[in-house]
């Protein structure tokens, strides 16, 4: 019973760095990010909150899921530009600067992934 439950335990931290770095987690986490950030998301020259952002982010996922099948297409399809008129997402934080979305999401996939690999 004790050499069970030892291999269960051995298991555990592999299966939750599989899952940890699969795309729908990453992607779990981007919206999760834009969901709870203090900045203001410009879609089509309007802001919008970040939780509305991460909703209309969420339904393009929806709509594109064939065609994601990582993070970073995630990125491309859902959160980078409107289909509509093509302009560019933007992230205005608090001290008025923007950025893209595309490059903001990169940033923190980036990061996430580096959180990732060296175990924090």
């Amino acid at each position: 019973m004790k050499r069970a439950v030892l291999s269960l335990f051995w298991c555990i931290p592999i299966a939750a760095f599989a899952a940890a770095a699969s795309p729908d987690n990453e992607i779990s986490y981007l919206l999760n990010v834009v969901r709870t950030s203090a900045v203001t998301f410009v879609r089509n020259g309007e802001d919008h909150t970040a939780p509305e952002a991460a909703a209309h982010m969420q339904k393009k996922r929806d709509h594109f899921e064939k065609e994601i099948k990582s993070a970073e297409d995630f990125i491309d399809k859902a959160a980078s530009r409107s289909l509509l008129s093509g302009k560019e997402y933007v992230i205005r934080f608090s001290d008025g600067s923007t950025c893209s979305c595309s490059d903001w999401l990169l940033a923190i996939l980036k990061q996430f992934r580096g959180a990732e690999t060296s175990g924090q």
